[in-house]
């Protein structure tokens, strides 16, 4: 989509000429259940700066929308962007569209900052449709009351790659492995062999940074 095509967005417009804005407004409200006037603030300002939406429920701010044309592929900077605007007003979700591609992370406070992807929806993917509109419902103003899409980031960020990382070099599992390899191979290795090994061998660079 970043290739300057003319490829429709999913909405049925061409993607370099409509305005996503508008369409995103009217999937918001008739699709998602929002409240155009009561639950979507749109050009939020943020400490001079100004996100395309502030999403509302029951009168609290819970998240930021940044918009990108249908022809934009959504990229890091783009999620830099939203992600000050969540930082300066304490929001934990973040959401970024093109019209066909729906992201939607969770920001966890501290220092560092600990942003997680919970979930990606393409529109235009080879997903089903069931699958798609699974995966939208989370993004709804009901799922999003209840704290659904919550329990989804919880499950997702327990098996991200970073923890199972963690998880298998911790020394409970390394001293599991030892004694297994020692079963297997009569080799009594040392466990901070094996913990170098995973660290710089197997494990990938980017989990165990």
């Amino acid at each position: 989509m970043g290739d300057g095509s003319t490829r429709s967005c999913p909405y049925g417009h061409t993607a370099l000429l409509q305005d996503t804005r508008l369409l995103i407004t009217d999937f918001l409200c008739e699709g998602l259940g929002y409240d155009k006037y009561e639950d979507l603030t749109t050009e939020y300002q943020v400490k001079g700066e100004f996100a395309d939406y502030g999403i509302r429920i029951d009168k609290q701010l819970i998240a930021f929308i940044e918009v990108k044309r249908c022809s934009q592929k959504l990229n890091i900077k783009h999620l830099r962007q939203v992600q000050m605007y969540a930082v300066n007003e304490g929001v934990e979700w973040m959401i970024l569209s093109n019209g066909q591609v729906w992201q939607v992370y969770h920001m966890t406070a501290g220092l560092p900052v600990i942003i997680d992807l919970a979930l990606e929806v393409d529109l235009l993917g080879d997903a089903g449709l069931a699958a798609k509109t699974d995966s939208l419902f989370y993004l709804t103003k009901e799922a999003f009351k209840r704290r659904l899409i919550d329990d989804l980031w919880k499950a997702r960020a327990a098996t991200s790659p970073r923890v199972l990382a963690q998880v298998i070099s911790s020394d409970v599992v390394v001293d599991a492995v030892r004694k297994e390899l020692r079963r297997q191979t009569g080799y009594n290795a040392d466990s901070s062999e094996i913990q170098r090994v995973l660290r710089e061998e197997v494990l990938r660079p980017e989990t165990v940074s």
